[in-house]
């Protein structure tokens, strides 16, 4: 009986049992395949990986339409290279008639005219400024870098073509009449309005539109500085306040065609002549480092000094044209005794790095820049506060160093050095840009050798500014609107989405369209409305569905609207969002 047991077990693993069987029995399919087939198995799944790989990337890439959006940014490049041309060509246009000069050298001009000259020309300059943006601008203010960034977070980077031109030729009139204000801020919001135009000719996607939006500023900064490589952290860091790939490609195609367009035209010529510097020694370290506290005492002062003129300013009643009048007749009287606050003052800049001014003066400057470009901001006038905050600091780490070289003759470093430092710590601390900034401060001079020294003095100072005031002066502007778009992307999102993106629409009964009655207390909705205010009228009522009416007439339900639906599309639009910023 063992025996026959025994045989049937041999037989059962003979026959049953493959993996036990012998290799003779073993079925075809059991058998091991040779190297040459492993390596043709281990090919074929190979070229099927890469092959997937290649057409799902390139399928994604086709379908959100990046060439056509690479090949958009060219175009915008270029036009906003030649508007830049143009907005500074005009500029000297229209201060011919007063300084009898088309000159960027601007105190040397007025040195040649009439004290009456200098009075009138900015008080004429803000009556016409004023009496347009009266009557013509939304707002009754001209636009600038902080309208582009609300474009980008709340108006799906659409900007009106006739409000951006208009603000160009409010800029224009503004610095040609002698208005102490920027140029860089209207060429940022020219470049954007082209890009804005141009995309709507287009379906693009969101993140596309974005990309293109932040492309056109990218373009302007590098066209006015001759700077590429800070137009791109600029558009990134100021607009986008975000880094990603995607983006990365369109603003940097943009950028690289404004600067040659700005470079065919006008010579491929840092924008402030450098003189020659070097650190003489570690032991300046300290001295970059208080260096950097003072330019924040003065950026802070400057954002101080344009909000508390605001505030007085506006506590009088008067028409608008008055307004601007009688602060360029303030400017002007103030050009008397320091015409180096006329215009947007590169001249003075340019003397400050090379140490051509005394102390004394420098120190004025300080004080009379800030004060005339705070009214001429608060008046109304139209410019933006880059070239302001270079200037300011320019002359800062001029009267900075001077000191300190006169303090310290052994160790003190070549002249211009701190000037370019502080040019970098005030504009950086003003702008909360440090990481652009520093790059627009390299590319502006020429100049890497400073790196250390130029880090150190911008982060101090925007630390010390930030720990102040909490935000830059663009997200100041914001704020005085209502939006604080510093809180995170949340905030941006919900108040960009509104109630018609999640809403259904209601089906009329019997008896024509649903009414809401003229007495009731039931909650409703407009298609208009944020979804912030859809989500506080649901915890409001206490219901998880809401009558949306139509905006003529408030009885009219022409749709509802769904707590749940309104999440959802809020978690989709932040699942978007963190999509768009890591690809």
């Amino acid at each position: 009986m063992v025996l026959e047991r025994m045989a049937q077990r041999d037989e059962h693993n003979a026959s049953g049992n493959p993996k036990q069987a012998s290799p003779a029995t073993r079925p075809a399919q059991y058998s091991e395949a040779s190297p040459r087939d492993k390596l043709r198995q281990a090919a074929e799944s190979l070229r099927n990986v890469i092959i997937e790989r290649f057409y799902h990337n390139f399928r994604d890439f086709w379908a959100d339409r990046q060439p056509l959006t690479w090949a958009l940014a060219i175009v915008i490049g270029v036009a906003v290279g030649y508007g830049a041309i143009t907005f500074r060509y005009l500029i000297g246009i229209v201060q011919l008639p007063w300084l009898h000069s088309t000159s960027e050298r601007v105190v040397s001009a007025a040195a040649g005219v009439p004290w009456w000259n200098l009075v009138l020309a900015p008080a004429i300059g803000g009556v016409i400024v004023g009496a347009i943006l009266q009557r013509f601008m939304p707002g009754r203010r001209a636009h600038a870098v902080a309208d582009v960034i609300e474009a980008r977070a709340l108006r799906d980077c659409k900007i009106d073509v006739r409000t951006g031109l208009l603000s160009a030729g409010l800029a224009i009139l503004s610095l040609g009449s002698g208005a102490s204000a920027g140029r860089e801020g209207p060429v940022v919001h020219l470049g954007a309005t082209i890009a804005s135009w141009l995309e709507e000719k287009f379906r693009l996607s969101a993140a596309s539109r974005r990309s293109l939006l932040a492309s056109g500023v990218g373009a302007a900064v590098a066209a006015s500085f001759n700077a590429p490589i800070a137009g791109v952290l600029f558009a990134h860091e100021v607009i986008l306040g975000h880094y990603a790939v995607r983006a990365f490609v369109p603003i940097v195609i943009a950028s690289v065609a404004g600067a040659v367009i700005s470079r065919i035209h006008l010579g491929n010529f840092p924008a402030f002549a450098i003189p020659q510097y070097q650190i003489t020694t570690y032991l300046e370290f300290p001295a970059f480092a208080l260096l950097g506290v003072t330019c924040a005492i003065v950026a802070i002062l400057f954002q101080f000094a344009v909000m508390a003129a605001e505030r007085i300013i506006w506590n009088f009643e008067m028409p608008l044209w008055l307004r601007t009048g009688l602060g360029g007749l303030a400017v002007g009287t103030m050009a008397l005794v320091f015409p180096q606050v006329l215009g947007v003052g590169y001249e003075t800049t340019d003397q400050a790095l090379y140490q051509a001014l005394p102390l004394s003066l420098l120190i004025g400057l300080i004080v009379a820049k800030t004060i005339a470009t705070a009214i001429t901001l608060a008046v109304r006038f139209a410019g933006g506060v880059f070239s302001p905050s270079l200037y300011l600091g320019a002359v800062t780490g001029a009267a900075f160093g001077t000191i300190a070289t006169s303090t310290f003759p052994d160790v003190g470093a070549s002249h211009g050095l701190y000037a370019i430092l502080g040019m970098g710590a005030v504009a950086a601390s003003v702008l909360g840009a440090p990481i652009s900034t520093t790059l627009i401060c390299f590319e502006l001079t020429g100049g890497y050798e400073m790196t250390i020294a130029l880090l150190l003095t911008v982060s101090i100072s925007v630390g010390l500014t930030q720990t102040l005031l909490g935000q830059s002066f663009f997200h100041w502007q914001l704020g005085k609107r209502g939006l604080f778009l510093q809180d995170g992307p949340h905030k941006s999102i919900m108040r960009r989405l509104t109630v018609a993106s999640f809403m259904s629409d209601a089906e009329p009964d019997g008896d024509g369209p649903r009414r809401l009655a003229s007495d009731s207390d039931e909650a409703w909705l407009m298609a208009s409305d944020t979804l912030e205010r859809a989500l506080r009228t649901f915890d409001k009522a206490g219901t998880t569905r809401v009558a949306v009416v139509a905006d003529s007439d408030p009885t009219l339900i022409i749709g509802w609207a769904d707590r749940m639906q309104a999440l959802n599309a809020f978690n989709k639009a932040l699942i978007d969002a963190a999509v768009e910023e890591h690809r």
